[in-house]
């Protein structure tokens, strides 16, 4: 389910410790990016199928959220290893370590941004029509 816990729960899964004082923020996150998504495709509720993406979209605002505002409390996330390749056939799955010349703000931006417009293509299989 789409709900505040299930954004903590993947923030911590990013390295970011969620404190006390996060709750209203993320709380906002959620019911800005619900809002958004029942708009876009005109239901009563985010479906079932949307949920990963809306959960994503509400870490990416909330990410976003701490970079402007308190980025030091971004120091836990570990944006050092990112996938570089990853082949279905044979399994072969190769990490970009150190590689490119991204600072790590850089990559932090490029990861807020997968974040925030990863699955948005997915909003028009389950867009109803307004009369």
């Amino acid at each position: 389910m789409f709900d505040v816990e299930t954004v903590k729960k993947r923030l911590e899964s990013f390295g970011y410790e969620v404190k006390a004082d996060d709750e209203f923020a993320l709380t906002f996150c959620v019911g800005k990016v619900r809002s958004s998504i029942i708009n876009d495709i005109n239901w009563k509720e985010v479906p079932e199928g949307l949920e990963h993406i809306a959960v994503d979209m509400a870490a990416g605002e909330f990410l976003l959220s701490k970079k402007t505002f308190a980025p030091d409390d971004l120091t836990g996330l570990d944006l050092d290893y990112a996938v570089k390749q990853i082949q279905t056939g044979d399994t072969n799955t190769v990490f970009g370590v150190g590689e490119g010349t991204q600072t790590p703000e850089q990559r932090l931006t490029t990861f807020i941004n997968y974040l925030l417009s990863y699955g948005k293509a997915e909003f028009s299989s389950f867009r109803r029509l307004r009369w």
